[in-house]
């Protein structure tokens, strides 16, 4: 998958955002993303990276949410995260520690080259 990407050095407006010393606000990046078949841009991220991150990077950053959706959602629909129905701590801390490790194996068998993918 390519498309263009555009980033930009901002200082984001809110009440929130904690001030300099000197009342300025932080400056941070805004990554903006514009597929070539699309109007008008369709995804943007703001980023408190350091100033000399190359834009290859913020992408890469950017765009690993996926990765951590997807993992999350193997877990709990493949790996039964969420099938705990127990009432305590030490029950519910095995079952998410099986979970865990049950992720981790998968993980390693996916970036496996040798191990044959399936059918």
């Amino acid at each position: 998958m390519r498309s263009p990407f555009l980033s930009l050095r901002v200082r984001p407006v809110n009440r929130t955002i904690r001030r300099a010393a000197d009342g300025s606000l932080p400056d941070c990046w805004l990554l903006v993303e514009w597929p070539p078949d699309s109007a008008e841009p369709t995804d943007y991220w703001l980023s408190t990276l350091p100033t000399d991150t190359p834009l290859r990077e913020l992408v890469r950053i950017a765009k690993i949410r996926w990765r951590v959706e997807h993992d999350y959602r193997e877990l709990k629909d493949g790996l039964g995260l969420d099938h705990f129905e127990g009432r305590n701590y030490s029950g519910w801390h095995r079952h998410v520690t099986l979970a865990a490790l049950a992720q981790a194996f998968c993980t390693m068998l996916r970036l496996d080259p040798k191990v044959p993918a399936p059918a």
